[in-house]
């Protein structure tokens, strides 16, 4: 059995809404402030569904900010509480810190792109 998720394809359906916590919101800032102007720009003008992170890269269908991706979305697929549907059999993992994590906001709802300009 193969263990990583089939992430291509699915345009960013299972990416949102992402909670995050004060720290991954700092970290998050960052990596965006150091991205090219040009990514950017392409990255926030991207029409997304409706609840996708506003970080969902439809063009490279895949997450435009990776290195720094909120712990959710790290453990997303191989924890019970996070299944993909596409491959449900490697949410095997059990992980009560998960329902501890105490959110700042909800990335595309509470955060969108004018709070990393």
């Amino acid at each position: 059995m193969e263990n990583t998720l089939p992430c291509k394809g699915c345009r960013g359906l299972c990416c949102g809404p992402v909670a995050i916590t004060e720290a991954e919101l700092k970290k998050i800032k960052k990596k965006v402030k150091t991205m090219p102007q040009k990514l950017r720009s392409e990255l926030e003008n991207q029409k997304r569904y409706y609840g996708t992170c506003i970080f969902y890269d439809l063009e490279q269908d895949k997450c435009g900010i990776y290195s720094a991706r909120p712990e959710v979305c790290q453990k997303f697929g191989f924890h019970k509480s996070l299944v993909c549907f596409k491959k449900p059999e490697l949410a095997v993992k059990e992980d009560p810190s998960l329902n501890r994590r105490v959110p700042a906001g909800v990335l595309s709802v509470d955060y969108t792109w004018k709070d990393f300009k």
